[in-house]
Order: structure tokens, then sequence, then C-alpha cells
């Protein structure tokens, strides 16, 4: 009987304790203090393991029963993995973290995927979004993909990408907002707040800041090339759109491929320490981009593995994206002192922290639900949002004699292979976006008008030949008008799709002279994911526009604009390069000490001497169906102190006959500073609606922070002098007044 007794008595104390949480397990204390615990109940190999993050795969069917994937198991119920990319679908991503909670402490893995402009309904790309100019709309779309996307179990999307680029050559210029470090900057922060909302429901995830820093500076706009810049440039240009990211809320920052003052981006204490941390006092936490960690022997940088993991982590950097050095390595650091623990402990803890904080620890199947992933993906409504966020991306940048918009009753000929091309219509990044699912220029005109007729005009290769420029030809001259689809496939627009000549093909511009020679109007349509050198395919057209690559409704919203039942409003937020040796060219550049000829050196100024300076379209720049007339600028006074505020008013009267909206711009001069200001600096914004003969007064106030700039250090200056305020339609057609600055 004592036996029993003390048998009961036993296996009553080992339940009682098997069935106790550890504080880290219990949901109602501080995040701070759970982390601090499960930190305290960690090995160093399971610390290292929370930095390893691999590129996941299938762990279900066929495809989760091989051997590598057995192995990743096998690392994850060891505590070996932290985070996967590229796990797919809640049926995989259920699987892997029933795995995960098989491992000794059961700390659930994070999901990674690359949402850039959409899940499964896909959205314009971001550049092209971006010339919307409507930061709610922008919003609203991010969240539509974090829907979609969790949906599916995904807790985390590599984006927004903030890099600030000038250069069409480079393939990833579409992940960006384009030029403008302002612009940009709202842009991105409002991605950021789309995506994650406040991270306390399942249909948001995390964002990721990228690439950090100044990646989009790469030399010839060549993929993972060197970058070479000074630190005021730094400041000024290329920072501001990522600290309007991270200000914004954003959980993650991502490292960038380039060196930033000879040293790789992912050990780069001045940026990840010193920049990041310190100064901006990012809470989240940092991952590698693709095996940038392993990269920096290639670079130069590290000698071998090891040191790229020590030096990496000393730089502040934690998630390890494939490089595997972290796992490989750490333990043996710590073990030699190189690593203290408290530095490992601060990497780890950071990734802890938001992996409690998406309530993983309490629900590790929050983003689990089968019945959201069936219900939430490609709905209507999410398709809806998309043509309207399409439409509003659409760029008209030339609209002679009003040819645009069409009559449906006219007879149309459209040519162009991408017009028809579903394949074409999508670029790199389409998540599990399915080109079938896109609807071209054709189906969506074919069903507005009911006489039109289509033909390929050139080959897959944007090259051409007789036969199709002859039946371009006869489709043309039995039409009442010509819409020609060109420009560049969406094959071409993302990671590793530089150009070295951004321009359109020879094929093309033959096929566009030849339909010229017909008599007839002709409106090209230009399909791009980066602005094209356009110079010599304008001459041929009557209206030209900049259709980007608009995603799963492209055709919808191409053939609603054309049809005037979209008037169209998007302004371009990159410049468009008059010739290929203008590149990089872009509106807020430095004024030299010899910008034109009238100043005083004769014929000795900037400039070229074959091809004109200024671009085709500038920054800012985008057509409506109506007319705008600016007034004059109002100032509230002549002359303020660096205290004060500044009041700028302006009239702006829609004089067509249709209603629209119009983005009013303000820029502002600092002529005089102790570093060199730009010629143009956007500093604010408004999109207004108007009827047709309605005159709205808008208004701008100008602060303290409107007129500064930051010194070589990242130091606030702001300096009195003579400022211009200029205000208008774009970058180059703008009304002026001028104040001082006491």
């Amino acid at each position: 009987m004592k036996k029993i007794t003390s048998f009961l008595f036993v296996f009553a104390c080992f339940t009682a304790i098997s069935q106790t949480k550890f504080p880290y397990q219990n949901a109602s204390l501080p995040t701070e203090q759970r982390v601090k615990d499960l930190l305290s109940r960690m090995t160093v190999e399971e610390k290292a393991g929370q930095l390893n993050q691999l590129n996941g795969g299938a762990f279900t069917g066929p495809a989760g029963n091989d051997a590598g994937q057995n192995e990743k198991s096998k690392a994850v119920k060891d505590g070996k993995v932290g985070s996967l990319l590229n796990v797919i679908g809640v049926a995989d991503t259920k699987a892997i973290q029933e795995v995960a909670m098989q491992s000794k402490l059961k700390i659930p893995l994070l999901f990674g995927y690359d949402v850039i402009h959409g899940y499964k309904t896909i959205f314009p790309i971001p550049l092209a979004e971006a010339c919307s100019w409507n930061l709610s709309g922008i919003q609203k779309n991010s969240s539509i993909a974090a829907k979609e996307a969790s949906a599916a179990g995904i807790h985390w999307t590599f984006a927004p990408m903030c890099d600030i680029s000038n250069d069409p050559r480079w393939g990833r210029i579409m992940e960006g907002a384009g030029e403008d470090p302002y612009l940009a900057g709202l842009v991105s922060a409002a991605r950021v707040i789309g995506f994650q909302g406040n991270l306390n429901d399942n249909e948001h995830v995390m964002a990721c800041v990228k690439h950090f820093a100044a990646y989009g500076a790469v030399e010839a706009g060549k993929e993972y090339n060197q970058v070479d810049l000074s630190r005021p440039l730094l400041w000024n240009k290329y920072l501001p759109s990522y600290k309007a990211a991270i200000d914004a809320g954003a959980a993650t920052v991502m490292n960038a491929f380039n060196v930033f003052d000879g040293i790789p981006a992912s050990a780069n204490k001045f940026l990840v320490t010193d920049v990041l941390k310190k100064k901006w006092g990012f809470k989240g936490f940092v991952v590698s981009d693709w095996a940038s960690f392993k990269e920096e022997i290639t670079h130069g940088y590290a000698e071998n593995g090891k040191d790229a993991a020590l030096k990496s982590l000393q730089a502040g950097s934690m998630m390890d994206m494939e490089s595997k050095v972290s796992v490989q390595y750490l333990p043996e650091l710590v073990k030699e002192g190189k690593i203290t623990l408290v530095q490992l402990d601060e990497a780890v803890g950071k990734i802890l922290t938001q992996k409690f904080k998406l309530g993983l620890f309490d629900n590790p199947y929050k983003y689990c639900d089968l019945e959201n992933e069936k219900n939430k993906i490609f709905t209507t409504e999410n398709r809806a949002i998309a043509k309207q966020a399409a439409e509003e991306s659409i760029v008209l940048l030339k609209n002679n004699n009003s040819i645009l918009p069409l009559q449906k009753d006219k007879k149309v000929a459209l040519i162009g292979l991408y017009a028809n091309s579903k394949a074409d219509m999508f670029d790199f990044w389409i998540g599990q976006g399915n080109s079938n699912d896109a609807v071209t220029v054709y189906e969506g005109l074919k069903n507005k008008i009911a006489n039109i007729t289509f033909c390929n005009g050139y080959n897959a290769d944007n090259s051409t030949n007789e036969t199709l420029i002859n039946e371009a030809i006869k489709n043309a001259n039995e039409a009442d008008v010509i819409l020609v689809n060109i420009g560049i496939s969406g094959k071409m627009a993302g990671e590793d799709r530089a150009l070295a000549n951004p321009s359109i093909s020879k094929g093309q511009l033959e096929l566009l002279a030849a339909l010229q020679k017909t008599g007839k109007p002709v409106v090209a349509l230009v399909s791009s994911a980066r602005p094209l050198i356009l110079t010599e395919a304008e001459p041929f057209t009557d209206a030209l526009v900049q259709c980007w690559i608009l995603g799963t409704e492209h055709g919808n919203a191409i053939s609603s604009m054309l049809l005037g039942e979209y008037n169209p409003s998007a302004k371009t937020v990159v410049t468009f390069p008059y010739a290929i040796g203008q590149i990089p060219i872009y509106y807020n550049h430095f004024n030299t000490g010899r910008p034109t000829q009238t100043d005083g050196m004769g014929n000795w100024y900037s400039r070229y001497r074959d091809v004109q300076s200024e671009p085709l379209f500038p920054f800012g720049y985008g057509l409506s169906y109506t007319n705008y007339t600016y007034g004059d600028i109002k100032l509230s006074s002549s002359e303020i102190k660096k205290t004060e505020k500044l009041i700028c008013k302006i009239s702006v009267t829609n004089s067509g006959k249709i209603d629209g909206e119009e983005i009013v711009q303000l820029y502002i001069r600092d002529y005089v500073a102790s570093i060199v200001r730009p010629v143009l600096e956007l500093k604010a914004f408004e999109k207004v609606k108007l009827k047709a003969g309605e005159t709205k007064e808008v208004t701008f106030t100008l602060s303290q922070k409107d007129l500064s700039f930051f010194d070589g250090d990242g130091n606030t200056v702001i300096e009195s002098g003579k400022f211009s305020v200029f205000i208008g339609a774009n970058s180059k057609d703008l009304k002026q007044a001028d104040f001082q600055l006491r």
C-alpha cells in the first residue's frame, strides 16, 4: 500500500511539474520578462539557431519527404532554425511549425516571403503605385497584400524597398518609390503601416525595410554592384526614406548587398549600430539579404565563414539568411570569448521579442487557418481595389489634339504582342500570382469596344519582320485609331534584371514608323517596369501612355483610362531620360559652378554637345483629360524666423470640361548653405479634386523641418538666407515666390 501511495505521489508531482508553465510561456507576463526568462533557458547552440534562416520549400506531399527537407525538419526539431522563407500555404507552414513544437523549448518559427506588390492578387509594381501619390491608397494596397499573405500562413514580408534610385538601368528600380527622398519616405511609411497594422491580429505581417543602405546607388545600375557616395549625400538623399519607414514602426530591417565606406553593409557598424540603432533608436531586428554574411568573403572583407559571422554580429546584424555561418560558428566564437553572451542575447532577444509580439508563443498556429486561406485570397473585393490602384498608376505623357479618351464607337486596331500576352504582364516579384489570372489590354478593351482587331506586330524578342508589319498596316488602314503596345516584358523587371540600354527596340520603332505613315492617329501604350528612353518613339505618336506593369487588373485599368471611364492623374516619380548618356538624371541635382551659358563664362558651361541637357519628361509630370491653371503664390510673409512657420497659398482651377484630380506640388530652394543644396527639393504635395470650371485654394505650411538639412554626421542644420518656394504641376512648370529666413 505504501508503494502504491508513494508511486501516486511521485506521479502527481511529475504531472504537476509537466503542466507548470515556465515564465516565458505565461501570456500574462510582460514581453521583456518572457524574453529574459527564455534566454536564460537556452543553450548557446539554440541561440545561434534563432539567428539561422533557411530557404524552406514544401514540407507536405512528396516534396516534403526528400533528404533535404528531412534534414531541415531535423534542424528545426533540434532548435537550430529560427525562421524559414519560401514556405507557402497553411498546410506547409503548419506542418513544419508542428515540428518546431517538438523542440525542447517549443520556440515557434517565423515564416517569411517576398510579398512585394501582392500575394495572389497582384497590384501595380511599387514604382508605378508611387506615381499615384495616393498615400491612403498605397496603405490600403499593402494591407490587402498582408491579408492574403497572412491567410496563407506567412508572418513576414521582405518589403518595402526604400532605396532611392536615379537609374533606370537598375532592374530593382521597380520595387521602390523613385528618386525623391521626401515622397519615397511617405510612400515607404504608408506601406509599412499597411503591411503591419498593429500586428495584434492574424491579418497583418511584419514589414522589412530594405536594403540598408543606399543600395539604389549601385554604379552603372548593375545589380550587386559597388556604391560609393559622400556622407552628406547619404544623410540627405538616401537615408530619409528608410528613416520614415522605421518611424512608422517597421519590425525588421534588411542589410544591403553593397559596401559603404569600403565595408559590406552586413558588417558595417556605422550603418547598423551607429545610425540604425543608436541615432534612430531602432528596436526591431536586422536580417541579412540572401547569403550577404557569407559574401563578405567574396568582397574581400572576411577571411572565412567564421570571420564573416564574427564581423556581422559585432556590427549589429542579427539573422543570417541562408549563409549558415552564424549557426555554424557562433557557439565556437562565444567559447573563444570573441562574442559575448550579452552580444548574442541582444541579437536573439530582438528576434524572440517579435515572435512574442506576433502571439506565436501563445498560439503557434495563429496564422494557420484554412478558412482564411480559402476565403480571403484573390477575392472580388481585392481585385476591385487592385483595379483602382492600377488606374491611379497610369501616367499620360502626351495627348496631342486630345486624341484620348477614345470613343467606344471608333474602329480600333490594337497592335503589339504585349497587348495580349499574359506572361509578359507579370514581373519577377509576383508572389503567388498566376499570369493566367491577369487581364491583358486586348481582353480589357474587347469587352467594351465593338469593333477592335488585334495583331502581334513584333516577336517575343521585340524584333519584327515584313509579314508582321504588313498585317499591322492592314489592320491600321481599316481602323479609326491605332493603339500600339510597346516596351519591355515584365520578365525583365526585378532582381538581377539590369539593362545597359533601357530603350525601345529597333523592331518596335520600325513598327511605329510604319504605322505613322498610315496617317491614322497612333496611341503608344508603354509597358515597362522602369522609365524607358522614349525619345525615338515619341515623334511617331499622337498620344503616349506609360502603362507600367499593373498586375492582375492590368488590361481592365488601361481600358478604363483609354475610354475616359477614369481620368488619369498620376505623375512620374522618376525622371525620364532624353538619352542614355544622361543616366543618372534626376530633378534634385546640384547647380554646379557653370549651369548655363548666361553665367558669365561665355561658351564654357555644363552641357552635352550632342543632345539636350533636359530630360524627355521631368519628375512629377503627368497629364489629364482636363487642364489646370495655377494662380500666383501668396506667402504669409516675405521674411520669417527659424522658429516660425510659412503659409503658402495658391489657387488652382480646372479650366477644362472634365472633372479631374490634380497633384499640386511644392518645392523649395535654399540658395546659400554650408553644404550645397539641390536646385529643387519636394517638400509637400496635395491631391486636389476639381470639378470642371472649379477653383480651389491650396494651402501648404512650411516649418523648420522643411527648411533644414543634414550635415555629414547626420545632425540637423538650419541656416539663415534666401529661399524660394515653387508650386506647380511638376518639377519644371512652376510658380515662384521668394522669402528670407532670419
